[in-house]
């Protein structure tokens, strides 16, 4: 469970919010994971989980991770599977990325705070979820059933975890001030934490007043409170237990010696002393269950402290984006930032566009260009199997999705308007539905798209109608491109149907490319125009299974029948 609350801030004329839902502190006895954050089918915004799917987006996440925290790790992973769809919060980021990118002062600053922070946020971790089951050890957590077990009754990781949320904010405050708004709302809110009543209470001291909590500044000078100490060891009632000891020796000692009874005190002693580490072990327990869980508890509520976690993973998330194009940068391969536009309608134009997944493993991929605009806001694209039309569809989403993010992409120019919805429909007959077949399951889908799309929409359709005869497919898909035309949701169709493509064209719908072929087989470029070659025969050829190889086989089998 994750915290579901937000508060905003504005830093321009437009009331905008770069704080996002849900928050990556989670308020449940869990830590949150990214199973909590993926994408669901009655929770989800741009990315519905079967887009999440088809377009790879968990490789997709993995090639640009170069976070340093968990809290990083997380804000990336949120930010890919949750992208916002609003322009000038995206403006913003990527002012702040190049700020990082301009001012080495200002990223080696940055990189040197995050890193310090990396080594230590395990302790928050584990004083906000772990289980203490007492004891006097005080060991590595146990991880069972996806819980956090220590021995111990919490005191250590009280110390720890509080010291790192207070060292957190003040070396924040020997950063470099930035110029971006972005960055200085994030820094600013790390700053800021000190003047809330939460942080006091961890910096501490804790005073106890009838069940409740209240910080130096809550306490009146002259009202004697019990003061929470995280320690095992209490110096009170080590002292009274002392005291109390030695007046029992000293009466024994003084006021009775004509009865012979000073070896009593003695042996009260010996019958004393192994009862005082019972007595801490119980006061731990009444600290862990009266005071450590009931604190931590206010800690893993406090949307304070959840923005502030949140500024940290979200400084860390831009370094990964400075990371992740240094790492293709070296493999010269041009990696820009699109121009993020605030348009009503979907746009997506880029120059030598390459496939952000093959592009590490493939320097030399070769690029296409991308044209969603007012005019090509439908493209269709023909040719035959295994000459790249998948690969290009996918590299339109996940370029999309990357620019979306505020993220790098592998191009040398790029324009966009943030996706309200990216949808990628392909074949799923492992899903099929009871009684309604190939044909009415993925109709289904086709129709679940189309009534939630929007002119900010962006819509990958991987055939349509299959499953029917040849006739009806041409008049379900013609009248459903023509509805996403007038839908005005930039829609790419991916088929071999050249009479359905000639029909739209022929009334000035659509735009068309075609896999580029030469005597050697596909250049997996995208050319003009509509394909109306079939390749069967040479695949058939390639994979060993043409009309030749099956009468090859038939005649050494002795089974051909004439």
């Amino acid at each position: 469970m994750i915290k579901n609350n937000m508060n905003d801030s504005s830093q321009t004329t437009r009331y905008i919010s770069i704080w996002r839902y849900p928050f990556i502190l989670s308020d449940s006895d869990r830590p949150a994971s990214m199973d909590d954050l993926r994408p669901v089918e009655n929770n989800y915004t741009v990315l519905d989980p079967k887009t999440y799917d088809a377009i790879e987006a968990e490789k997709l996440f993995d090639q640009i991770n170069q976070t340093q925290t968990e809290v990083g790790q997380m804000c990336l992973y949120r930010s890919l599977v949750r992208p916002l769809p609003d322009a000038q919060v995206l403006q913003q980021k990527q002012a702040a990325l190049l700020e990082i990118e301009s001012n080495p002062q200002m990223r080696e600053a940055l990189i040197d705070y995050v890193e310090k922070r990396a080594k230590k946020e395990h302790e928050l971790k584990y004083l906000l979820y772990g289980e203490f089951s007492g004891g006097l050890t005080t060991d590595v957590p146990a991880e069972r059933t996806g819980r956090l077990e220590f021995g111990g009754y919490g005191y250590h990781q009280y110390r720890e975890g509080t010291a790192f949320v207070v060292d957190m904010v003040e070396a924040s405050k020997t950063l470099p001030q930035p110029k971006s708004g972005y960055l200085q709302d994030l820094i600013q809110t790390i700053q800021h934490f000190d003047q809330t009543r939460l942080y006091q209470l961890i910096k501490g001291p804790v005073f106890l007043s009838n069940d409740k909590f209240k910080t130096r500044q809550e306490k009146s000078k002259f009202l004697p409170l019990p003061r929470f100490r995280p320690t095992i060891f209490k110096w009170v009632p080590a002292l009274v237990f002392i005291v109390a000891i030695y007046a029992i020796m000293l009466f024994f000692e003084i006021m009775a010696p004509e009865l012979g009874a000073s070896y009593i005190g003695y042996g009260i002693l010996v019958l004393t002393v192994p009862v005082f580490p019972i007595v801490l072990l119980a006061m731990g327990a009444s600290d862990r269950d009266s005071v450590i869980y009931p604190l931590r508890r206010q800690y893993r509520e406090s949307e304070d402290l959840a923005k502030t976690l949140d500024a940290l993973g979200m400084l860390d998330e831009l370094l990964s984006f400075h990371r992740y194009r240094q790492s293709l940068n070296n493999r010269t391969v041009q990696m820009i930032l699109p121009d993020v536009l605030d348009e009503q309608h979907h746009l997506l134009i880029v120059d030598n566009a390459k496939n952000p997944l093959l592009v590490k493993e493939n320097p030399d991929y070769v690029p296409n260009e991308i044209r969603l605009d007012t005019v090509g806001r439908l493209l269709i694209i023909t040719g035959p199997n295994s000459g790249g039309k998948t690969a290009y569809c996918k590299t339109i989403a996940q370029i999309q999705l990357l620019g979306q993010i505020g993220c790098y992409i592998p191009a040398t120019s790029a324009q966009l308007v943030p996706a309200e919805h990216i949808y990628y429909q392909v074949p799923d007959p492992g899903q099929l539905e009871a009684g309604m077949g190939r044909f009415g399951h993925e109709l289904k889908r086709t129709r679940e798209i189309f009534f939630n799309s929007t002119p900010r929409s962006l819509v990958v359709l991987d055939e349509l109608s299959e499953g029917t005869t040849f006739e009806e497919k041409m008049m379900l898909s013609e009248y459903i491109l023509k509805g996403f035309h007038q839908l005005g949701a930039s829609t790419l169709l991916v088929t071999h149907n050249h009479e359905l493509c000639e029909r739209l064209q022929s009334e000035g719908i659509g735009r068309y490319l075609q896999v580029e072929f030469v005597e050697q087989g596909p250049t997996h470029r995208m050319i003009s125009g509509i394909s109306r070659i079939s390749h069967a025969h040479r695949v058939a050829s390639e994979i060993g299974f043409s009309k030749a190889d099956i009468d090859k086989h038939l005649a050494n089998s002795g089974h051909r029948v004439d």
